[in-house]
């Protein structure tokens, strides 16, 4: 085996679809969290493109003080990835009327 050196990986469990229930190293990122999504590629088995298995990060509980206590991933059923959410980010503005209405 080879030394990895500054690379650090995460014993992670899965919850929810067909990774219910198993624990994967993965592998840290700069900040020392895992990736807030993990693909598993799974192959046709007729040689067709191959499914996308797409699970994202939420935490995984938290201690009795309120730390959190690490990360886990949930499986996401419709295989789309979740946007990424700026904090300053506001949602659509457009009220509820048409534009040119002047009653009101």
């Amino acid at each position: 085996m080879t030394d990895t050196g500054a690379v650090k990986s995460e014993d992670t469990p899965f919850e929810g679809g067909p990774m219910d229930g198993r624990v994967l190293p993965v592998l840290l990122g700069p900040t020392g969290h895992p990736p807030k999504q993990y693909r598993i590629p799974v192959p046709d088995p007729d040689g067709g493109p191959p499914t996308v298995l797409i699970y994202r990060r939420v935490p995984r509980g938290q201690s009795r003080l309120g730390l959190q206590k690490g990360w886990k991933y949930a499986y996401e059923p419709e295989g789309r990835p979740s946007r990424l959410k700026w904090p300053w980010s506001k949602p659509d503005a457009t009220p509820g009327g048409k534009p040119d209405d002047t009653d009101g």
